[in-house]
């Protein structure tokens, strides 16, 4: 080759243009709860989705002791997607019980993106125990696991219990033990929850192996003090548990979940992402129930999602796009979406 088409090709080279970083494989570690949670199970289920239909992206499953962590971990540069509920942000908005003193320590603000599921929180005690508890005020004073301590499923029964002015004794438990201790005494009752009224977390599910537990539902008096305290109350199928739990109906209070990524996917891609996941919804709710709400109305889940944090959170704007093409935006929203 002569030194002049060496000379051409070298100056071709230099003029090529250099491709972006963004057109890069773009690694999300997104972080989740703990391994035998709903979330977790729930998170591993979605990866897979999003790394086979979004190839410029590659999402990996980072289990925490807790949602919370994984907010906490996004907002100083841990993760790069979040498990957060709208409990976790009415903390965070306002400085308060988890979050207390934690916005010195913020490199980022969280921001919400999509809402996934609704959790439902109760409790359960023994089916020896049935005629013992006629209601939650019955557990004043017992010892009780109302979940690890970092997670949003306890706060929000631990709320619960304080609107009710139940006073009981806190245990902290490993998961896989909480079934055995329920069964020998050593606790007695523990939370039950669901994920979008369909499905329920692993570690009950093995609870459930040890101990032949009965759901505690709250008496009608304590449901009108927690709808009064701001507390939305429903009725779940007791099918969801797929056990006797020896009641027709249980009562259980919800929240929003949702896996949030921030503002460093662009909102584009962010409406690509929503758009891809309602495209894969029946799929995804056959592989984990916990996604039964998104399949039936992704749309209307993100309205009520963002209802619910509009005023505790900015709004990604691949999330308000996605909602505006949908028809489910409420201007009022116009100043929250994040810039």
């Amino acid at each position: 080759m002569s030194k002049r088409t060496l000379a051409f090709f070298a100056a071709a080279l230099m003029a090529a243009p250099i491709a972006p970083a963004w057109s890069q494989v773009k690694e999300i570690p997104w972080g989740t709860s703990a391994v035998g949670s709903a979330g977790h199970k729930a998170l591993v289920v979605l990866a897979d989705v999003l790394n086979r239909e979004m190839p410029k992206y590659r999402v990996t499953v980072q289990p925490t002791p807790g949602a919370i962590v994984t907010v906490k971990g996004y907002a100083t540069g841990q993760f790069e997607g979040y498990y957060g509920a709208d409990i976790a942000f009415y903390e965070l908005a306002n400085d308060s019980n988890r979050f207390k003193g934690f916005k010195a320590s913020m490199k980022r603000q969280p921001v919400q993106s999509f809402w996934t599921f609704t959790t439902e929180v109760g409790t359960a005690v023994h089916s020896r125990d049935r005629a013992k508890f006629k209601g939650w005020a019955d557990l004043a004073g017992k010892p009780v696991f109302t979940g690890p301590l970092p997670w949003d499923v306890r706060a929000q029964l631990e709320r619960a219990y304080g609107a009710l002015g139940v006073k009981h004794q806190y245990r902290q438990v490993d998961l896989a033990a909480a079934g055995s201790l329920l069964q020998g005494g050593g606790i007695e009752a523990f939370i039950i929850y669901t994920n979008g009224e369909t499905t329920t977390a692993p570690w009950i599910t093995e609870a459930s192996l040890a101990a032949d537990w009965a759901a505690l539902n709250p008496t009608a008096s304590e449901i009108a003090t927690l709808k009064k305290a701001g507390f939305a109350v429903t009725e779940v199928n007791p099918a969801a548990f797929k056990r006797d739990v020896h009641a027709s109906k249980v009562v259980l209070l919800p929240f929003y979940y949702g896996f949030h990524v921030g503002l460093e996917v662009p909102e584009d891609d962010l409406y690509q992402m929503l758009t891809v996941i309602e495209k894969n919804a029946a799929g995804l709710a056959k592989a984990d129930g916990s996604f039964a709400q998104i399949a039936k109305d992704m749309p209307g889940m993100q309205r009520l999602g963002v209802a619910a944090a509009a005023d505790l959170v900015p709004i990604h704007p691949g999330l308000a796009k996605y909602m505006r093409a949908k028809g489910v935006w409420d201007a009022k929203w116009d100043a929250r979406v994040a810039k």
